[in-house]
């Protein structure tokens, strides 16, 4: 049984993958998130057979019973898309640490045990997309820590491309700037709504996700989409990160 798995589904780049992956003739796709509902409504826009996986992905415990299906099933997981994520604007003192401590769990750690349980399921010429974010070339005062994550993310997914080339597994770090999505409901619940406050070239879910999805069939390690991320893929490189601070500082209205 060929299957993809999804985890964020039920939103977001998450649900726009889904709806975009639709058409790829897998057998079964799994969808996972934390409410069932919002899952199960799924089905009314997907032709394909889902697999509803209520879990959440901040909890260890989540990633036995993820780890028991798999067992079960024996599926050939030829696409992984790792979409579960959030993060939160803000002074390091007007983010709970608690908040920071879950970024830092389902950013980095719920992606890493995805991806390495999901891997024994993963045969020649299967993908693993993981939803990375143009914060992750340079250091982002006032989203910090979120930042700080999708720069894991991408070490990691580059790294771990490089690792599984015999096997002939290709892992793409997906790398857009600000997407709309509801992303930023959460991301603003913070005693600074207004820490970050400069969306400037926003773009579509849906153009986000086909030219994902076109790089990963293209083979490549990393996707950015927009001239805008693709500039700060290269400025990062030649100018002093201080200075590429400080711009991103100046760009925001601060309301400390």
């Amino acid at each position: 049984m060929n299957i993809a798995i999804i985890t964020g589904a039920s939103s977001g780049l998450g649900k726009e993958f889904l709806k975009q992956i639709d058409s790829y003739n897998f057998d079964e796709i799994w969808v996972i998130a934390r409410q069932r509902e919002k899952l199960e409504a799924l089905r009314d826009i997907i032709h394909t057979n889902l697999k509803i996986i209520p879990l959440d992905l901040s909890l260890n415990s989540s990633f036995k019973i993820y780890e028991e299906e798999l067992k079960k099933e024996k599926p050939n997981v030829k696409l992984l898309i790792n979409c579960a994520g959030f993060g939160k604007f803000g002074n390091y003192s007007e983010i709970p640490l608690e908040d920071s401590l879950k970024m830092i769990d389902l950013n980095c750690k719920a992606l890493v045990s995805m991806t390495e349980k999901t891997l024994p399921f993963m045969n020649e010429f299967s993908k693993i997309l993981q939803i990375c974010s143009s914060s992750s070339f340079q250091p982002l005062p006032f989203a910090n820590v979120y930042a700080s994550t999708k720069a894991f993310v991408l070490s990691y997914s580059r790294a771990l491309n490089y690792e599984l080339r015999e096997r002939r597994i290709l892992v793409t770090a997906v790398c857009p700037g600000w997407v709309r999505t509801n992303f930023f409901e959460t991301a603003k619940k913070t005693k600074n709504p207004n820490a970050v406050n400069n969306y400037a070239f926003m773009s579509d879910a849906k153009d986000v996700v086909k030219k994902a999805l076109r790089d990963m069939k293209k083979n490549k390690s990393i996707s950015i989409y927009g001239a805008f991320s693709l500039s700060q893929f290269v400025g990062t490189k030649f100018f002093p990160k201080d200075f590429i601070m400080n711009i991103w500082v100046m760009s925001q209205n601060k309301n400390k």
